[in-house]
Parts: C-alpha cells; sequence; structure tokens
C-alpha cells in the first residue's frame, strides 16, 4: 500500500487528481477500522493531516466555516456557542480518544446513516464546501447524501469545510443507542430554532438510508408559533403542538429492522427524542 502525506491544499487536490481511487483519511477513526479487519485494502492512502488550513474555521458576518479537519474536541471546546446543536452532537461521539482524532470531514466523507454530525448540519442547513484540480462548488448538506454511506463527490473531489450560520437560536440534539455512551446511534434528532427568522430546522440519523429532514414538522412547528405569537411571548408551549411535532417526525422516517433495533422501536423512539429536544429548546429560549 503506498501511503501520501501532502502538506499543502493544492498539493492534496493534485494527488487526488492524478489517483481517483486513492483511499482519503483524516482522523482515521473509520477507516483504519475497515483496514484492521480487513474489510478494504486500498491500493494509496493519501493522509490529509499535514494540511494546517483544513484545521482552521473562522466567522464572516452570520457564517460559520469549520475546516474539514476539525476534531470533535475542538468544536465541543471552541464551537458550543456558535454551533451549539453540533458540539452536543460531538459530545455523543465515541471516546475522547475518537473525539480527538474524528473530524467533521471524515464523518460526512464516512456518509452513514448514522453519523452524528449530520442531523445537527441538517437542522441549521449547512453547506459542504467540496473542490477538486478543476475547480470547487458549494453542496446544500442535504443533497450531499446519496444513499446509504454514499455521497455526491466525485471521485477526484475532496470535502474542504462545512457552513453553517452562527447559531440564532436555541438549538439540540439527543441520540439512542444499545448503552449509555461510546455507541452508534440506533436514532438520533437534532432540532434548531431561528427566532428571528421564525424557523425551526430538524435532522433524523439512523432512521432512513440518508440522513434526512422532518420538513413537514419544520412547517407545522414554525406557523404554529407564528400564529399564536410564541416567538415574541414565549408563553409555554401546547402539549398538543408538541405530541403533533413529535409524531410528525417520526412520520418523516422510514427506518428497517437491524442488528441494533427494530424499525418500529426507531420510530417511537424518534417521536420521544422530537418531543424531548423541542421541550429543552424551548425551556432555554424562554429563559433566554
Amino acid at each position: 500500500m503506498e501511503f501520501l502525506a501532502p502538506t499543502s491544499w493544492d498539493e492534496a487536490l493534485a494527488v487526488k487528481a492524478e489517483h481517483p481511487e486513492a483511499e482519503v483519511i483524516a482522523g482515521g477513526t473509520d477507516v483504519m477500522v475497515d483496514l484492521n479487519f480487513d474489510r478494504r485494502r486500498p491500493a494509496m492512502l493519501v493522509d490529509l493531516t499535514r494540511i494546517a488550513d483544513l484545521a482552521t474555521w473562522q466567522i464572516d458576518g452570520s457564517v460559520l466555516t469549520i475546516g474539514a479537519g476539525v476534531t470533535y474536541a475542538r468544536i465541543i471546546d471552541e464551537l458550543s456557542t456558535l454551533a451549539p446543536g453540533l458540539a452536543i452532537a460531538s459530545r455523543t461521539v465515541g471516546s475522547p480518544q475518537i473525539r480527538n482524532r474524528g473530524t467533521i470531514g471524515g464523518n460526512l466523507g464516512s456518509a452513514s446513516p448514522a453519523g452524528d454530525a449530520h442531523p445537527p448540519l441538517l437542522a441549521t442547513k449547512a453547506t459542504v464546501e467540496v473542490a477538486s484540480a478543476r475547480g470547487s462548488r458549494s453542496v446544500p448538506v442535504e443533497k450531499f447524501f446519496t444513499g446509504a454511506k454514499r455521497h455526491v463527490l466525485a471521485p477526484d473531489e475532496l470535502i474542504a469545510a462545512v457552513t453553517v450560520p452562527v447559531a440564532a437560536g436555541p438549538q439540540q440534539f439527543a441520540k439512542v443507542g444499545t448503552r449509555n455512551a461510546m455507541v452508534i446511534a440506533v436514532t438520533s434528532f437534532a432540532l434548531a430554532l431561528d427566532p428571528h427568522a421564525h424557523a425551526v430546522g430538524t435532522g433524523i440519523g439512523s432512521a432512513a438510508p440518508t440522513p434526512i429532514r422532518a420538513e413537514e414538522a419544520e412547517r407545522v412547528l414554525a406557523g404554529e408559533l407564528a400564529a399564536a405569537d410564541q416567538w415574541e411571548h414565549r408563553r409555554p408551549l401546547d402539549d398538543h403542538l408538541v405530541d403533533h411535532f413529535a409524531r410528525l417526525s417520526a412520520e418523516a422516517a422510514a427506518p428497517i429492522d437491524d442488528v441494533r433495533g427494530t424499525a418500529a422501536y426507531r420510530r417511537h423512539a424518534l417521536a420521544v427524542l422530537a418531543r424531548r429536544t423541542l421541550s429543552w429548546a424551548w425551556s432555554e429560549y424562554q429563559r433566554n
């Protein structure tokens, strides 16, 4: 196996253009597992960890750009105010060792329906910035996933960064697994409230072939909050509205039975998570 370690972004793009079949490695928390279990044996590995630009983040107005090489640990430590939903999700990823190595770009590149970063990125309508030697393009995150562990990247493209709006209101994330920690999600749910735009965002993980949004639940909740002047007055939410939102969120999913849980359990758990995250987020909004 050939191993290449470019030290600049241009060099990495040139390598990928010349060797589009090469496997990319960043934190290695997914790739090395597959290599160790001999599930795949690529002819070439391209290590991106020496490219400093990928490990930076910056703010431009109300937009936060997070380099593909930024780790979960740094998201927790440095971005919990700017991207709280993503930071909450990052806290649920694996062990401290995994959070120190795993990156947001790696999570997207794996394109697992159970990826923990995916629901909060969907809820905030993030954009994935990708590039090749041919040029760069922006892909809305909800169009990035094309199937289970499949994405829109061309063979010569790399993930450069993710852009998300700086949080304008409360954000939440929750997941259930077969144990309390260091677990792949049986299902997960993210919620983002934007009081300024009177908007609601959602993200669902591990309950369909790809991470998805609960668009009808978003529309109904945002409309009911606006109709009742709840965004301005911040009164307690009606229980029927919370239950309706939870039901619509569960109905948006297309789960399957597998070794981690049944489709019926996933739908039930998803409704519970939607109800909890909405309650937590609205309580935070009332306090602040």
